[in-house]
């Protein structure tokens, strides 16, 4: 038997990114700039740049996971890197799908950290073996989740994204 996982639909994902902008809103907190974190939080990123409206979304690429539960053993930013002068102090909220183990909200949040008046996170789900605590966290829970942008295979791979072709 499969372990129960946790299921996003594109529809529900419109609800949380909403609820999530609100608790931005409601404590007070007034973002210059959305930092996502490449993938799964170019889709957040963009739903609160909107319910927020903050214009200006930056982006940082992270690579981790590399599979299911398959992780390199640390995170590694990947350029184009974020310009520290663009992010001077400004408010920046990062905006990611999941806080997992923490470890890429860490790399990126120790990144602005010294360049920007203040940085907070902003995830759809926080785990509860985060090394991470996001101040705006829609849900929490300990299972696997399916996100609508990547429960489906690639309609093409790249052969130089394929680990074991």
């Amino acid at each position: 038997m499969t372990e129960p996982r946790e299921e996003l639909t594109w529809e529900l994902f419109g609800t949380a990114a909403r609820e999530l902008a609100e608790l931005v809103a409601k404590d007070g907190y007034e973002p210059d700039i959305i930092l996502s974190i490449a993938r799964g939080g170019l889709f957040v990123a963009g739903a609160l740049g909107y319910a927020l409206d903050v214009k200006n979304l930056h982006v940082a690429n992270v690579e981790f996971y590399t599979g299911v539960d398959e992780r390199l053993p640390v995170p590694i930013m990947l350029p184009p890197v974020p310009n520290v002068v663009d992010l001077s102090g400004a408010n920046v909220l990062v905006a990611d799908d999941v806080a997992d183990t923490g470890a890429t909200l860490k790399l990126v949040r120790d990144f602005c950290v010294g360049h920007v008046a203040d940085v907070r996170c902003a995830v759809v789900y926080e785990k509860p073996h985060t090394t991470v605590q996001c101040e705006y966290v829609w849900r929490r829970t300990d299972r696997w989740i399916n996100f609508p942008w990547s429960t489906q295979p690639p309609v093409v791979r790249r052969p130089d994204q394929v680990l074991d072709a």
